[in-house]
């Protein structure tokens, strides 16, 4: 029986699903574009958990790879692509899930709020649930995550009276997703993050946008902290910096530029969970950071190729 097969008291019920050879192969080319990557340092392969490393430092084949990072257990039957959503019930990362259902993955939403959960995400056989808290440290996380192909991050925090909350779940949180990853042999991550992270170095300090978002506890900086610690991991990332969001359908079509380039514009949430599904299927997204906005006058190019233009990290 496969893990979608199963449930618990915390999870929906689900049945077998049958497998999607077209998802199997686009997602063991897109996890297996890590084996173009350069040899890791000698300090990151040693941080990495004894199977990750060799996958990276012998380049095992792309299939292989999938395979040996998405067992659940020694012997279990792989039936379809499985992802991982981090913020599955924000207004991001429902549309992230939707997304993925409809594409056909198996998806298990991490999620701080069962009931909400419940209320709020399609009922979809391809969907588990399972409570899962960033701010609670990536060993709390292990199993969360443990089996899947995939994990995309689509968190935030919420606006409270804690100061430090942006850094507890935008920094620590992410890290603490990433580090959850390498423990459980996940070797793909998608970020969802934000435009102007870097402000300060691409001359936008007085931008108003970069001004307003850091006075909530200096969010973009929390935000930049944890892309960091992702590109140093080695786990094979597509982090996607969004412009300001909107809850409407698109008005434009996407405009996707190298990192530390745009410094306004805004991108519906749609397109935002469009961008981070298609880079799961995409090699060409692979070790990438890209920031995308919406413009009307923008060309209708296919994501792929606007993937494929963006130059490797």
């Amino acid at each position: 029986m496969s893990k979608l097969a199963r449930s618990t008291g915390n999870t929906h019920p689900t049945q077998a699903v049958p497998t999607r050879p077209r998802h199997r192969k686009l997602m063991a080319s897109a996890l297996g574009a890590v084996t173009a990557r350069p040899h890791l340092h000698p300090a990151v392969a040693l941080a990495l958990p004894a199977a990750t490393a060799r996958k990276f430092l012998f380049r095992s084949r792309a299939a292989s790879t999938m395979d040996a990072a998405s067992a659940s257990s020694p012997g279990s039957e792989k039936t379809t692509t499985t992802v991982f959503v981090a913020g599955s019930t924000g207004r991001t990362g429902k549309r992230v899930v939707e997304k993925l259902l409809a594409k056909g993955f198996g998806v298990v939403a991490g999620t701080t709020d069962l009931q909400r959960a419940r209320g709020s995400l399609p009922q979809d056989p391809n969907l588990r649930l399972v409570t899962a808290d960033v701010t609670e440290g990536a060993d709390m996380l292990v199993e969360a995550v443990r089996g899947v192909d995939a994990v995309v991050c689509a968190t935030g925090f919420r606006r409270s009276f804690d100061p430090f909350a942006p850094w507890k779940v935008d920094n620590f949180g992410t890290v603490n997703l990433v580090e959850a990853c390498r423990k459980a042999g996940v070797t793909r991550f998608i970020l969802v993050s934000s435009i102007l992270v870097n402000g300060a170095a691409m001359g936008q300090l007085l931008n108003p946008a970069y001004i307003v978002l850091n006075l909530l506890g200096l969010t973009l900086v929390a935000k930049l902290q944890a892309e960091k610690h992702i590109r140093r991991s080695g786990i094979n990332y597509t982090i996607v910096r969004p412009g300001g969001l909107t809850d409407q359908p698109p008005t434009g079509n996407i405009v996707m530029e190298p990192e530390d380039t745009l410094y306004s514009g805004s991108i519906s949430r749609d397109q935002v969970a469009e961008v981070a599904v298609e880079a799961l299927l995409c090699p060409e997204s692979s070790y990438k950071v890209v920031e995308i906005i919406a413009r009307p006058d923008a060309p209708n190019r296919p994501l792929q190729d606007i993937f494929a233009a963006i130059k490797q990290n």
